[in-house]
């Protein structure tokens, strides 16, 4: 197990690797001239756990790509045994595994008093309210009736 998520699993740090898949960011690359059998051909990189703004949290670790995602980009990455099901073929000895690459993220910001509006600032202009317009209705002409033969 990489020391990063072993660290984190010693300390009770659940929320990033005990979710078994964390947001990540790739941040460099992991040469390797001997792998395992399973893992030829794999890349390896290095990716650094971060929240949902972006900070790092925890200490950066090696991840098998199955994306081929690339430095910089945000990635979504599970542990443990989903992380050797997610690598072909499956069951190969790894603890992390990058398996999708973030276009966006939107996180609403569940705090109360967040919800709240912003305060204008002084130099601010108040929108202005459009003055309601009375529209007449308009009057329909009576249909006209066609006369009842007489049988």
């Amino acid at each position: 197990m990489p020391v990063a998520i072993a660290d984190a699993l010693a300390s009770g740090d659940r929320a990033i690797y005990g979710a078994d898949m964390y947001l990540g960011r790739v941040i460099g690359t992991c040469v390797a001239t001997v792998k395992y059998e399973g893992l030829q051909g794999a890349r390896l990189l290095i990716v650094e756990a971060i929240d949902d703004d972006g900070t790092p949290v925890g200490a950066p670790h090696v991840a098998v790509d199955t994306t081929q995602a690339g430095r910089g980009e945000t990635v979504f990455c599970v542990a443990s045994r989903e992380a050797a099901l997610a690598c072909d073929p499956s069951f190969v000895p790894v603890d992390a595994a990058i398996v999708g690459i973030v276009d966006e993220l939107y996180v609403p910001d569940a705090r109360p008093d967040a919800r709240q509006p912003k305060a204008r600032s002084p130099k601010a202009k108040a929108p202005k309210a459009k003055a309601p317009t009375a529209k007449a209705p308009k009057a329909k002409a009576p249909k006209a009736k066609a006369p009842k033969a007489d049988v």
